[in-house]
């Protein structure tokens, strides 16, 4: 099967740059809206050349439009799995910060640069790469859902399942939006943290004021929000939250510190942050990140005393803890440490609750093996820190059905930042294993 693939790679690498090329940012405030149009009908057309039938878009609570196909296997009792991807990305950010152009596949250091090369565009690819290299022996039921939106958060295919139960009911469901522990060491996610975003505002006076007539005993809004944030962590960088417990451990497989700290470009002498393992942060415990500031900036500021600042803030909410819970605790602690009776309001922006993967059951005993074969060592197991909301709203929906986290990115595909990109090894080692998987899966 992996001959078969690498022979394929020429085609996979045309068909993620002619991907990659549509930039297809689902905001019509950054970019037109029939660029997601144009990603959604290739979508359509290649997985038709793959043998789906039915394919079609269908609208979303959203606006967005989600591609749907199916492949009927002839035989009987067959079990059912649902592939998912999307085809929406990230907007590239500071283009300056590319060394490559973002929208054009380009080749360097034996990796393919390109946002969306790994989330999420090199796993649609690489689904259709196993599809075709497996050609009319897919001994399953198949079916297919790509959606549009997924980087924006805003639901449409999670309102599309709850309308929709029956389309995409299935036996597993391969989520591939997620990646291998590094290049070449296969891995399933099995948990992934949830979210919830808040925007805080804190209001201290009627308007600026002269610094050296009033600083002193006006009060600074600014620095008001700074010690409510400073209050979120203690010195070793552990979120402490009041009400949320953070000394929770992870029991999979660890995260070398040594890696995380390549993998993060940390600085020479900055520290990791808390007093628990690298795999223990960003897996098992809360997580608060300030994601930006409304302030004066520094070139342009003026000698005067903040009347208002605010911030957004994202708190990623380990299994085990209700994301509402969570929320609730975060705006009571953010009112609580407002100093000098400053007016205080917390605008709740986004919400989603964690989710914990079952593993051991036949679909996860299949791609295990599938994996060993494809990759020639043992998949291990991952939390993941992000959110996929989608995740629960399946396992809600498909109660029975083997949920699985999978995909072609790892710590250095850099997704969601400037010079995304893939390692083409992970496509082509990913898309064996699904076809191993695909034509073994018994159900």
């Amino acid at each position: 099967m992996r001959d078969l693939i690498d022979s394929l790679m020429g085609r996979a690498r045309d068909d993620l740059a002619a991907l990659v090329a549509i930039p297809s940012v689902a905001d019509p405030r950054q970019y037109p809206p029939e660029e997601c149009a144009r990603a959604a009908r290739w979508v359509v057309d290649h997985f038709a050349e793959a043998g789906l039938t039915g394919l079609g878009l269908h609208e979303t609570s959203d606006g967005s439009r989600a591609v749907y196909g199916e492949r009927r296997s002839s035989e009987k009792d067959a079990p059912t799995v649902l592939l998912y991807a999307h085809y929406d990305v990230q907007p590239p950010l500071n283009e300056k910060a590319w060394r490559t152009p973002p929208f054009e596949l380009t080749e360097a250091g034996g990796r393919w640069y390109g946002r969306g090369a790994a989330d999420c565009k090199g796993n649609i690819v690489m689904h259709l790469t196993a599809l075709r290299a497996l050609g009319d022996d897919v001994p399953v039921n198949l079916k297919l859902i790509v959606e549009g939106s997924e980087e924006q958060g805003t639901g449409g295919l999670e309102n599309f399942v709850t309308a929709n139960p029956d389309l995409l009911r299935a036996d597993a469901i391969l989520v591939c939006d997620t990646g291998n522990a590094a290049v070449g060491v296969p891995a399933a996610t099995v948990t992934l943290r949830g979210l919830v975003n808040v925007v805080v505002t804190v209001e201290a006076l009627a308007g600026e004021l002269h610094s050296g007539m009033f600083g002193g005993a006006a009060p600074d809004a600014l620095a008001a929000l700074v010690q409510m944030l400073a209050s979120l962590r203690d010195r070793a960088g552990n979120t402490t939250i009041a009400g949320l417990e953070n000394g929770q451990s992870w029991t999979g497989a660890p995260y070398p510190a040594a890696a995380f700290r390549s993998d993060a470009g940390l600085l020479d002498g900055v520290s990791l942050l808390g007093d628990g393992s690298v795999s223990d942060m960003i897996w098992a415990r809360p997580a608060v990140t300030v994601l930006g500031l409304d302030c004066p900036p520094v070139v342009g500021s003026a000698a005067a005393i903040q009347p208002h600042a605010r911030a957004r803030l994202n708190l990623r909410v380990p299994p085990g803890t209700d994301a509402v819970k969570a929320q609730d605790a975060l705006v009571a602690h953010l009112h609580a440490a407002a100093p000098w009776g400053v007016r205080v309001r917390v605008d709740e922006e986004a919400l989603g609750q964690p989710f914990e993967a079952r593993s051991g059951g036949p679909a996860y005993q299949a791609l295990a093996a599938a994996m060993r074969t494809a990759y020639g060592r043992e998949m291990t197991t991952l939390g993941q820190g992000g959110s996929i909301p989608l995740c629960n709203v399946f396992a809600d929906t498909y109660p029975d059905a083997e949920i699985i986290l999978m995909g072609v990115e790892e710590p250095l595909a850099l997704i969601h930042a400037p010079n995304e990109s893939v390692d083409p090894s992970e496509i082509a080692a990913l898309a064996t294993a699904e076809a191993l998987f695909l034509r073994s899966y018994k159900g």
